[in-house]
C-alpha cells in the first residue's frame, strides 16, 4: 500500500531526518545532519528505517543489495523512498 487517505506518499528529507532521529537506533548521527551528509547505516538501522517507513507511510521497500548505495544521504534515502512509492502506486 502506498497510499495515505486517498494521496500519493510523498517521503520528505523531513520525514527522513525525522526517522534518524531516533538516538536509540542511531546514536551516532548528529542532530544538526544535513541533507547531503553521508551516511553509514548498518543492517540492524536498516531493518529498522524501512519497518517504519511501513508503519508511518503504509510503505513496504525490499531493496536489493545493488540499492545500498541509496540510503547514503538523508537526500538519497528520500528520493529512493519516492521513487519506490511511485512504482507501488
Amino acid at each position: 500500500m502506498s497510499e495515505r487517505a486517498g494521496a500519493a506518499v510523498e517521503i520528505t528529507t523531513a520525514d527522513v531526518r525525522d526517522l534518524l532521529a531516533d538516538r536509540r537506533i542511531f546514536p551516532e548521527l548528529p542532530e544538526d545532519l544535513r541533507d547531503d551528509t553521508e551516511l553509514v547505516l548498518d543492517s540492524m538501522g536498516l531493518v529498522w528505517l524501512l519497518h517504519q517507513v511501513r508503519l508511518r507511510f503504509g510503505l513496504t521497500v525490499d531493496p536489493d543489495e545493488e540499492d545500498f548505495a541509496e540510503f547514503g544521504s538523508v537526500e538519497r534515502i528520500a528520493a529512493y523512498l519516492r521513487r519506490a512509492a511511485a512504482r507501488a502506486a
